[in-house]
C-alpha cells in the first residue's frame, strides 16, 4: 500500500543507505529527490575509470547474497535482473609474511630472488579448508566445523531477530521473546578471546578474525557476536559481480529511478533549514523544499555542519569521543602483465597483528609491518583493464586522522610497494602505467567523512546496535538518518538494510 503518496522526501547522499532508503520510500508512493555532491552516485561505493581501467574505489567483496536478493525482492526483483555473479575460487588468499625467505641467488630467470611465504587459500570447498587448517594445529579442522556451526547459529538469529528487526531501546532487550532469541548468542567478550577458545595457532586465528576489517575494528575491541561474519565467508561464500560493486550501485540507482527517484549529482547540500513539513536543503543551486529530509551524509558531518546548534541531537565532544574505523592508504595500479601470485582477493599479514591494530586505535601513526589487502579484478573480469594489463589496488587501513602530505604518501607508497614484492613473489614497481592515490585527507575531503575514517563508526561493544546513533533525529521532527554510522552498521548489505529500518521509521511517523 503506497501510504506516503503526496509526501515530498529529500534525500542528503547517495551512498548504499541512501540509495536503498530512496527505493523504499518511493515504493511507498514518496516524490523522492536524491541530491549528491559528487560526480556520481554510490558514496564510498565510487568507481574511478581512467586510460581502460576501472576500480572500485571503496567496497570491493560481494558477501551475505541473501540480503541482496531480499532488497530486489521487496520490488519483485532479482539481483540476475541486474547483473551477473562469479563465485570466487579461492574466495581470497593469504600471505603471511612470517615464513619469507630469499634465496642467495637469483633464479634461473637472472631476476631477483623472490620470496616464498607462507601461503593459504581459502576455498569453496569447506573440507579443502578444514584440511589446510589441520596442517596448522591438531584438531583444527573439527574446530572449524564448530566454530561455524556457532558462526551459522549466530547469523540466523541475529539477522531476524537483531538486524532487520530495529531495537533502539533498553527495554526492546528485556522482552521474554528477545530474550530467549538472544540466548546462547556470543553477545560479550570479544573476538579475540571466542577464538583463542577454538583455536591456538595465532594464524588460524588471524584467518578467522580479519573480517574485522569490514566492520572497522580489532580482535580486542570488537564483540564475538561478529563471529557471525565467519558464517558469511565460509558458508555464505565470496562473490563478484561482473563490473564489480559498481554494477550493484547501478542496479539499486536503476531499481530507484524505475520506482520514481530522481536523481542530482554535483549539488552538495550546504545546511538543513526548516521543520518537519516545511524544510529546506541549501544547495550552490537554490534551495530545495521538501516536506522531510533523510541525511545519508556523514553523521557527524550533518549534525555539526549542516544543522544550527538548537537542532543537533548531538554535540561536539560526543563525536570526539566515538572510536572510529580506521581510515586508509589506497593505491589504484594499471600494470602491465599478469600477477598470476595474487588472487582476487589478496590479504598479506603480518606475524603478529597486534602491534598494527595498536598503531591505529592506540597509539595512532603509519603503522611500520602493515597488515594490508590487494584486490586484482582483473583476475575475474576481463572488462576492467585493456588486454596484456592488469587491474588492482592495495588497501592499507591507518588510523583516522594521520598527518596526510605527499611526502608521507610518496615514502610509504615505495615501503609497500616494496612490501607486496618480498612478500607475495610479484614486483609491480616496474610496470605501473596508471597510478592513483586515496588516502585521509581524500575521504574527509570527497566523503565529508570525520577525521577522514574510511567507514564511520567503529563495531565496539558500546557501538553496536542500541549504542549507535538513531534513524531519527533526536532533536528535529521529520529528519532520518541512514548509512553506516546508524543501526545494523557498517559495510554494503548493512547498509542496504539501513535504508530499509530508516524508510520504517519514516512509515512508522507518516505513512
Amino acid at each position: 500500500m503506497q501510504s506516503l503518496v503526496g509526501e515530498s522526501i529529500a534525500v542528503i547522499g547517495s551512498g548504499i543507505g541512501g540509495l536503498s532508503t530512496a527505493c523504499y520510500l518511493a515504493d511507498a508512493g514518496a516524490d523522492v529527490h536524491v541530491i549528491e555532491k559528487n560526480e556520481q552516485v554510490g558514496g564510498r561505493a565510487s568507481r574511478l575509470e581512467k586510460d581502460g581501467f576501472r576500480f572500485d574505489m571503496g567496497p570491493s567483496w560481494y558477501l551475505m547474497p541473501d540480503v541482496f536478493e531480499r532488497f530486489f525482492a521487496d520490488f519483485d526483483r532479482t539481483p540476475s535482473d541486474y547483473y551477473d555473479l562469479t563465485h570466487l575460487d579461492p574466495h581470497y588468499r593469504i600471505f603471511f609474511k612470517d615464513s619469507a625467505e630469499r634465496s642467495s641467488a637469483d633464479d634461473a630467470s637472472g631476476q631477483r630472488p623472490r620470496a616464498h611465504g607462507d601461503r593459504v587459500d581459502v576455498t569453496p570447498d569447506l573440507e579443502r579448508t578444514k584440511a589446510v587448517f589441520e596442517e596448522y594445529e591438531d584438531g583444527a579442522g573439527e574446530a572449524l566445523e564448530r566454530y561455524l556451526a556457532k558462526s551459522r547459529e549466530n547469523y540466523e538469529v541475529g539477522m531476524e531477530h537483531f538486524v532487520y528487526e530495529d531495537r533502539t531501546r533498553l527495554r526492546d532487550y528485556l522482552d521474554l521473546d528477545v530474550a530467549r532469541q538472544a540466548r546462547g548468542l556470543s553477545l560479550l567478550g570479544s573476538m579475540q578471546g571466542h577464538v583463542e577458545d577454538y583455536f591456538d595457532h595465532p594464524k588460524l586465528q588471524q584467518i578467522m578474525q580479519y573480517t574485522l576489517v569490514f566492520l572497522g575494528g580489532s580482535p580486542s575491541n570488537t564483540p564475538a557476536l561478529y563471529n557471525l561474519m565467519s558464517h558469511v565467508d565460509f558458508n555464505l561464500g565470496v562473490w563478484y559481480p561482473d563490473g564489480g560493486i559498481a554494477a550493484v550501485v547501478d542496479a539499486i540507482a536503476e531499481v530507484g529511478s524505475e520506482l520514481g527517484v530522481t536523481y542530482d549529482t554535483d549539488r552538495p547540500a550546504t545546511a538543513i533549514k526548516g521543520r518537519e513539513g516545511a524544510f529546506v536543503v541549501e544547495t550552490p543551486d537554490g534551495p530545495l523544499r521538501t516536506d522531510l529530509v533523510v541525511s545519508n551524509a556523514d553523521y557527524a558531518h550533518t549534525e555539526q555542519e549542516l544543522l544550527p546548534p538548537e537542532q543537533r541531537g548531538y554535540d561536539a565532544d560526543y563525536w570526539e569521543k566515538r572510536t572510529y574505523a580506521p581510515s586508509a592508504f589506497l593505491l589504484y595500479l594499471g600494470v602491465e602483465g599478469d600477477v598470476d601470485e595474487l588472487a582476487h582477493h589478496s590479504l598479506v599479514l603480518p606475524t603478529d597483528w597486534g602491534e598494527h591494530f595498536e598503531q591505529i586505535f592506540e597509539d595512532p601513526q603509519w603503522p611500520d609491518d602493515p597488515a594490508y589487502y590487494v584486490c586484482v579484478p582483473s583476475e575475474t573480469d576481463d572488462d576492467v583493464a585493456p588486454d596484456g594489463h592488469s587491474a588492482l589496488f592495495v588497501l592499507v587501513p591507518i588510523a583516522p586522522g594521520l598527518e596526510d602530505t605527499p611526502e608521507i604518501r610518496d615514502r610509504y607508497r615505495d615501503e609497500v610497494l616494496a612490501d607486496i614484492a618480498d612478500h607475495t613473489g610479484t614486483d609491480l614497481r616496474d610496470r605501473i602505467v596508471l597510478e592513483e592515490r586515496f588516502c585521509v585527507e581524500d575521504f574527509a575531503n570527497r566523503y565529508n567523512s570525520y577525521d577522514g575514517t574510511a567507514l564511520g563508526l567503529a563495531h565496539t561493544l558500546r557501538q553496536t546496535a542500541l549504542f549507535r546513533p538513531p534513524h531519527r533525529s533526536k532533536a528535529v521532527d521529520g529528519l532520518y538518518f541512514a548509512g553506516g554510522d546508524t543501526t545494523p552498521g557498517i559495510g554494503v548489505p548493512m547498509c542496504l538494510i539501513s535504508g530499509e529500518l530508516t524508510a520504517e521509521k519514516v512509515l512508522e511517523d507518516r505513512g
